[in-house]
């Protein structure tokens, strides 16, 4: 009988070997996620509350097996509030980094110059934070979904509860881009629809993002016949503003004021009391708002982590990452169109409830928030949220013709 080729069997042997090792060491590759948050300047604590509520989630994915029995590894690059930054950061994050999936934004300048690179680098993004309609309207795709509250949402929850008021005359104090400007635009219509007598006045305030004075309008807003005012500064600006508005006796006028993102529990831990009693606060979450079991364990395991409770943004950036293991384990495979079919329509229970992707269009139907601050809390140093209203997130929704999206 004739004997095998010594030297053969030893190749065969090591390649066997090298295959079989090349194989387990990939299947232990970890999963990569790109955050894209913005993380310098006057909003950077956004970024820094998302990546609090996206480590929370990892280490509790990691604990229990990963996804697809791999452990989750997040990069971060800061957008600095830049289209330009995000885009270039994105490329990044996947040609670079190999990242399976993206999550992120804060800005809806920077989604809007953002969302319509997606098909071209075939991965998949959920949008946490930024909220402008148009992301997952005219300039939709398949690989962009947003998970939180949009400002069409928001509106119109916020005109429901304007029309219940005696305000008649109304104004707006908002940032000088597509959060600002759109928060008025889809404001005004609802409520005009919903009450036709209100004034939407001509005289509107729009201040630039990252605007350090804020008195010309505050005092314009004063010195005006106003009696409903939209404010949808937020971060840093809303801090600042507040603080100014202040010391300006604005809180003392006999207005109504609603501020569209002021119960983020980001602003809320910055203000303290200075934060006014009796104002109407709006928030795309509120942490005492939900009874169910993960709303529960969420909160406890973010206040135990991080010594406060969490903020909107923080358990939008939390409920992301359990929305890409569900998606990642239907389809079976960590492939970035595969991720992002399997996200399409696609529910999941979230500390907010039940969360679905609506399949025409990628938007969550979620549900926002409105409240009255009230007395601080005892044990998180933050206004309490009364007379709490939660919107039901399919009615106040457009629909998908509404929104221009074409899938």
């Amino acid at each position: 009988m004739k004997q095998p080729n010594l030297r053969k069997l030893m190749v065969s042997m090591v390649t066997a070997a090298t295959l079989t090792a090349g194989t387990s060491a990939h299947a232990e590759d970890p999963i990569r996620i790109g955050g894209l948050y913005i993380l310098s300047g006057s909003a950077a604590t956004y970024g820094e509350f998302a990546q609090k509520g996206i480590d929370l989630a990892v280490k509790e994915i990691n604990e229990s097996g990963g996804i697809l029995g791999r452990d989750i590894e997040m990069i971060y690059e800061d957008s600095q509030g830049k289209a330009s930054v995000a885009i270039q950061a994105a490329r990044k994050l996947v040609y670079s980094e190999e990242a399976d999936a993206l999550v992120g934004l804060d800005s809806s300048g920077v989604a809007q110059g953002m969302v319509p690179t997606m098909p071209e680098l075939q991965k998949p993004l959920i949008i946490t934070h930024a909220a402008t309609p148009d992301v997952t309207g005219d300039l939709c795709n398949p690989f962009t979904y947003r998970i939180s509250v949009n400002v069409a949402q928001n509106m119109k929850a916020a005109a429901m509860v304007a029309s219940e008021t005696d305000a008649r005359n109304w104004t707006t104090i908002g940032p000088d881009y597509a959060f600002g400007h759109q928060s008025w635009e889809f404001f005004g219509d609802y409520l005009k629809e919903m009450k036709p007598d209100v004034n939407l006045m001509s005289e509107t305030n729009f201040p630039r993002f990252g605007a350090e004075d804020f008195s010309p309008f505050i005092d314009r807003v004063m010195d005006s016949d106003a009696d409903g005012v939209l404010i949808s500064v937020w971060g840093g600006d809303l801090v600042n503003f507040i603080r100014q508005a202040n010391n300006r006796g604005f809180f003392e006028e006999d207005m109504e004021l609603m501020f569209t993102v002021g119960a983020a529990t980001e602003v809320l831990s910055a203000l303290g009391d200075r934060m006014p009693e009796g104002v109407r606060l709006s928030t795309r979450y509120w942490y005492e708002g939900y009874d169910n079991d993960i709303n529960k364990r969420f909160v406890k395991a973010y206040i135990d982590a991080y010594g406060n409770p969490p903020s909107y943004n923080a358990e939008g950036a939390y409920a992301a990452i359990y929305a890409y293991k569900q998606a990642m384990e239907a389809a079976g495979t960590t492939d970035g169109p595969a991720v992002a079919k399997a996200l399409r329509g696609m529910s999941m229970e979230a500390p907010n409830g039940t969360v679905t992707f609506r399949e025409g269009d990628n938007q969550a139907m979620v549900s926002p928030n409105w409240g009255v601050s009230g007395p601080m809390h005892a044990e998180h140093g933050i206004r309490t949220l009364t007379d709490l209203q939660i919107f039901d997130g399919e009615e106040v929704a457009r629909t998908v013709e509404e929104t221009g999206c074409k899938l």
